[in-house]
Formats: C-alpha cells, sequence, structure tokens
C-alpha cells in the first residue's frame, strides 16, 4: 500500500513537512530510494517561478561530491511540482544534538571541514544553498550530507515574514543580508550559516536567546548586535567569529574554512584526517533510521514483453490419431505441430508490441 505515485516514483510513507513542501520516501521502478519533495501548489504558482525552480534544477544537475545528496530527478512544469534526491539514511544533525547533546570539537571541526567541502562543489555550479541549518544536514553512513541545496529560491522575503510555516532560509541561520532582503547573494550567505551550524553542533545552541521570528530578524539585521560565542570552545571562537562577521566581504572563503578546521580537528584530537573521518561516520551514523523498500510493494508494471502469452498448451494425446489424418496411419509418433504453430502465434503477438 503506497500514497500514489509521482513522477515514476512510489510515495511510501511522509518524512516531514517545511515551508516549500512535504518529503517523502518514494521507490522507483528499479527499486532505488529517493526523497522526493513536493513543492506547495500556492509558491509555485506565483509569477516566474517555475521558471526559476527550473533554472536551479538545472544547476542542480551540475553539482557532484560525496558531500551532497545526488539529484535523481525533478519536473518544474508538473502539478504538483517536484524533485527527488537520492535518500540518504541516518539522522539530521539537529536530531542527534538533541537526543545525544553537542559534538566534541574535534568531531565538529571534522564534520565542519567535510561540509565546507561540500558547499565548496555547490558554488563551484554557481549554486548557493541559502538553507543551510542542522535540519539539512544528514548525518550518514559515510559522513554527513547536504540536502536541500538551492530550493530556498522559491521563497521570497515577504513569506518569512507573513505566509505561516514558511520560514525558509530559518532565521536562526540566515545572515544579515538575507534579512534584508538582498536578491544579489555570495557564496558568503552559506559560509554564515555553517558558523551558525557548527555553533550549534557544539553547544545546542542558536547564535541568540530562544525569541519570535521578528524580534531575531531584528537583531540579526543590527550590526552592534553580535552572535553568542560565550560557550564556543577557544580554539574556534576567532574562525566562527569571522564566519559571522556583517559584512559578507569579511568572512573567510571556504576553502580558508576548511583547512582551518582541519588544523583544530587534528591538533586537538591527536589523530589523523583519515582517523577523524572514520570517527565522524562512527559516532554520529544511526543505522535504526534507515528506510527500506517494503517487502510488500508492489512491483512496477511488467514490461508487455515479460508478460507471459496464455493459451492451451496441452499438446495433442499422441495415441490417437487426428480426425483430419488419413486412417491409413498405423505407426504413432510424436506430433509437436502443436509446439510449432504456438511459437509463432507468440512470435507474431510480441512483434507488434
Amino acid at each position: 500500500m503506497t500514497l500514489g505515485r509521482i513522477g515514476g516514483y512510489e510515495l511510501v510513507r511522509p518524512l516531514g513537512s517545511g515551508g516549500m513542501g512535504d518529503v517523502f520516501f518514494a521507490v522507483s521502478p528499479t527499486a532505488e530510494r529517493v526523497a522526493i519533495k513536493v513543492i506547495k501548489q500556492h509558491l509555485i504558482e506565483a509569477p516566474t517561478v517555475r521558471e526559476r525552480f527550473a533554472v536551479e534544477v538545472d544547476s542542480l544537475k551540475l553539482v557532484f561530491g560525496s558531500r551532497v545528496a545526488r539529484l535523481e530527478g525533478a519536473d518544474a512544469y508538473a502539478n504538483p511540482a517536484w524533485l527527488a534526491v537520492e535518500y540518504v539514511p541516518g539522522a539530521t544533525l539537529r536530531q542527534h544534538v538533541d537526543a545525544r547533546g553537542p559534538l566534541s570539537l574535534p568531531l565538529a571541526a571534522m564534520a565542519g571541514a567535510m561540509l565546507a567541502e561540500g558547499l565548496t562543489k555547490v558554488h563551484e555550479v554557481k549554486l548557493l544553498h541559502r538553507d543551510l541549518k542542522p535540519q539539512n544536514i544528514i548525518l550518514g553512513p559515510d559522513g554527513p550530507k547536504l540536502i536541500d541545496f538551492g530550493l530556498a529560491v522559491l521563497i521570497d522575503r515577504n513569506d518569512y515574514l507573513t505566509e505561516p510555516g514558511a520560514l525558509v532560509g530559518t532565521p536562526a541561520y540566515m545572515s544579515p543580508e538575507q534579512v534584508r532582503g538582498e536578491r544579489d547573494l555570495t557564496p558568503a550567505v552559506d559560509v554564515y550559516a555553517l558558523a551558525a551550524t557548527l555553533v550549534f553542533a557544539l553547544t545546542g545552541r542558536g547564535l541568540y536567546p530562544p525569541t519570535n521570528s521578528w524580534n531575531l530578524l531584528l537583531r540579526i539585521s543590527e550590526p552592534g548586535d553580535l552572535p553568542d560565542l560565550s560557550e564556543v570552545p577557544a580554539e574556534l571562537v576567532q574562525l566562527l567569529g569571522a564566519m559571522l562577521a556583517f559584512d559578507p566581504t569579511a568572512r573567510p572563503g571556504l576553502n580558508d574554512v576548511r583547512a582551518r578546521l582541519l588544523a583544530v580537528a587534528t591538533a586537538t584530537s591527536g589523530k589523523t584526517v583519515h582517523a577523524l573521518r572514520r570517527e565522524v561516520a562512527a559516532l554520529t551514523y544511526d543505522a535504526g533510521t534507515e528506510l527500506l523498500v517494503p517487502p510488500d510493494l508492489d512491483d512496477p508494471r511488467e514490461d508487455p514483453e515479460d508478460t507471459p502469452v496464455i493459451e492451451d498448451v496441452t499438446p495433442p494425446d499422441p495415441t490417437k490419431p487426428d480426425e483430419h489424418e488419413p486412417k491409413s496411419v498405423t505407426k504413432a509418433s510424436t506430433d509437436v505441430t502443436w509446439l510449432v504453430d504456438k511459437v509463432r502465434r507468440q512470435y507474431a503477438r510480441r512483434s507488434t508490441l
């Protein structure tokens, strides 16, 4: 029993819901597992949004790398519009920290370096994530992976404030320029969000005390209201402070961020990058979260070529002479003409499919 079909995928169960749409665990005709995001109709009906979504999808096709959930398919002009990506088993960073507490300094720094590498791949194709946050990072069997990148282009700033439940580009992880509604964003927005995400990974807290969205947006947009890094380990205060600079041009690039995070991870743990990478996966992946293809899921529709031809296949009794045969036949022989005729009929039927 499934929830329906979209783009050839069988929807098996819901995974979540957000400002942009609903997410489902789905299965392809060849039993490949994917996560499908079905875009909310009111968003896709806004002027030029389908076109912008289609452009984003074209860019997503160029994104590659082990830290990014790969694109499997999309249709910006379907009703509803949808996008399917590789299913990555594991808990989100948010779920992990909520359930098991903050990450240690070496693990957080190593995971941050891996995510910086993934963001670099995204930026190389002129695409921005725009909505990086702990909920959009899956701690998979091979370490963290980015999901939902590029889709925040569907939401305008006004939707953050007026559309119930549409806080896409979650305020707690939005850069000042995003809060101001600037259109010409740069990779620096993702650098800011990565820093905010790492602060949460290290402390279990946000950059500012919990408050309503309006107040939080006002605090982020105030140059003199600096984020709270009091609980961040001293080894990362300077780097994260630079990544959270109010001026986007003052933030370091991702290559610099990755190098400095790796230096902290190895220096504070005394371990190699290779060992730390394995440790991140071993200590953060929750195999119990993995969803499998249901064993009772109906197979895809059969190919007509594989559909058996149902006919009478009982051979004639060779001991009984055919009524059309001459009576003079006295020696019984095996008649295979029935088999020849059957093969001819099957061949003729297949050739018309």
